[in-house]
């Protein structure tokens, strides 16, 4: 390992798939880490694999679309690690049982799970270490997880309107708070990836004629991303190696956006 996070705290929300494993792969290269997610059974189970592992750390069973979630998770690091060096907002949802699908069928409760749980506490999140940043005169990392079907479609295995519609804006968000913080000495970046081996994702890992759509649309793999794959594209971006950078989406997809 390098030592690529040494003495930073980096907060990450989300506790399972891409968020657990960067929380290790973090915590490997010298970060303290506090891991947020919503399960207390998810949280500490990352947190015991952090201690064997003799990383600095907390974890925090959360939701963070709940009103006042942001600032006591942000409150509640800096009280126990002193600062805030980096954020990687990894949570978020398929609404599909909540009704999200294609527009002319999505429902009202289904865009409003999904917007609560993948842009508005991203932005609350992100907004509550802004603050801090600016109120105490620090630089900081924001990395936050959009998804190439914020851009690049496959209508035919992957129609949900509001998660594409969220995973845009988290785009959106992400550059205008780039552009409006850089002087600040704040970087704000999004990594974008394709379909990857998660928790979240099983209905779509498992499913033979998903599996065979991506022998052609990810072509580097063949077959679903790992987490890992995603931890190690974060850890650059989150790290000083990419201290020129800000403003960028990073599409971590095996191929999938040059491929037809």
């Amino acid at each position: 390992m390098s030592g690529a996070l040494a003495g930073k705290v980096c907060l990450i929300a989300g506790t399972t798939g891409i968020g657990g494993a960067s929380a290790r792969l973090f915590g490997r290269e010298g970060g303290t880490i506090v891991a947020v997610g919503r399960s207390r059974t998810n949280a500490e189970m990352l947190g015991r694999d952090l201690a064997a592992a003799g990383v600095p750390h907390a974890v925090i069973a959360q939701d963070l679309s709940e009103s006042g979630a942001a600032e006591r998770v942000r409150d509640e690091t800096v009280a126990r690690f002193g600062r805030i060096d980096v954020l990687f907002h990894v949570a978020g949802i398929s609404g599909r049982k909540f009704g999200d699908g294609p527009l002319a069928g999505c429902s009202d409760a289904g865009w409003d799970a999904v917007f609560s749980t993948n842009l508005r506490a991203m932005m609350q999140l992100n907004r509550a270490c802004i603050r801090h940043w600016l109120e105490h005169a620090q630089s900081g990392v924001i990395l936050n997880m959009a998804s190439v079907l914020g851009f690049s479609f496959a209508a035919q295995h992957f129609n949900t309107v509001a998660y594409a519609a969220t995973k845009a804006a988290i785009i959106a968000l992400s550059q205008h708070t780039a552009a409006t913080y850089a002087a600040h000495g704040i970087r704000v970046n999004v990594i974008a990836p394709a379909l990857v081996e998660t928790p979240m994702a099983a209905r779509a890992t498992t499913d033979p004629v998903i599996r065979e759509f991506l022998r052609r649309k990810q072509p580097l793999t063949r077959a679903p991303l790992t987490d890992e794959d995603c931890a190690r594209a974060a850890l650059f971006l989150c790290s000083d190696q990419a201290a020129a950078i800000t403003g960028i989406v990073l599409p971590v997809d095996a191929g999938w956006c040059v491929s037809g």
